[in-house]
């Protein structure tokens, strides 16, 4: 997700009739008390039903036209987005078929439909000032875990693990898994040994990380970072890093889905 590219797109899109934009806010939170019964179903059918009776009325027979062809299209993708619901479904959409922005999130939105010459923006600016583009690092000694996010979903997730055979950041794609532990109860020689290894390099180590982390920032464009997990380790990667840190939060969520762990440190 760009969504700071899309929002500069959006905000200088323009139609003039017979065509039009087509906004919709469409609250679709299964979890909230007013959906039980997916009640968003019937707000999405009188939406597009009353624009359809305003167009019959209007006796603009082609404006008409054009937005019973956008209407299916419509239609279908919600049809498809319903196996996969979010909290939120977002779509600008023009009749001339040059935009077509469909935007499931895991925010809530008040469910509004608009039939505009340009799309209507608003309550996408308010959600983008409150959970703008976000960098959520997770620490766990010789374990990173990087989660990109926007509107409260995930973007990307990437893992770096360190090598302690050369010293080096090492990035893994695919699914994270951790390094097997050694064992419970009762002392641990080998642990013992990396632990303090661990802590006679702890500085230099994530020294050598930061350089990384805030190419991330910059690349990515994060607005907002978070630093999880043992404050020493946090802030021994925040002493090395040149992009300000938003907030610390003191807990291992390193081997939690990301989901779960945007919910706890951000929204």
């Amino acid at each position: 997700m760009t969504l700071q590219k899309d929002l500069k797109k959006l905000e200088n899109f323009y139609t003039e009739k017979p065509h039009r934009v087509l906004t919709m806010y469409l609250n679709t939170d299964l979890a909230d008390q007013d959906q039980q019964g997916g009640e968003w179903k019937i707000h999405f059918k009188n939406g597009m039903n009353n624009f359809e009776h305003y167009l019959q009325e209007s006796g603009d027979k082609e404006e008409l036209k054009n937005f019973r062809e956008l209407k299916e299209q419509l239609e279908t993708y919600v049809t498809d987005y319903e196996r996969n619901l979010s909290k939120s479904l977002i779509v600008f959409a023009s009749t001339d078929g040059q935009l077509w922005h469909a935007q499931p999130i895991q925010m809530p939105v008040k469910t509004e439909f608009f039939w505009e010459e340009a799309p209507v923006l608003d309550q996408l600016k308010e959600l983008n000032n409150e959970f703008p583009k976000t960098g959520v690092v997770l620490v766990q000694q010789n374990d990173v875990k990087v989660i990109e996010a926007e509107l409260g979903a995930v973007d990307d997730v990437k893992y770096y693990q360190l090598d302690l055979n050369t010293e080096d950041w090492r990035l893994h794609t695919g699914p994270h898994q951790a390094q097997a532990s050694m064992g419970s109860g009762g002392k641990n020689p080998g642990k013992e040994k990396f632990e303090d290894r661990y802590r006679a390099n702890q500085q230099r180590w994530y020294k050598s990380l930061a350089p990384t982390l805030d190419k991330l920032a910059k690349d990515g464009q994060w607005q907002r970072i978070y630093l999880v997990g043992n404050q020493d380790e946090t802030d021994e990667i925040q002493a090395h890093m040149n992009k300000p840190i938003d907030e610390h939060v003191p807990k291992n969520l390193l081997e939690h889905e990301e989901t779960q762990v945007l919910n706890e440190v951000v929204l």
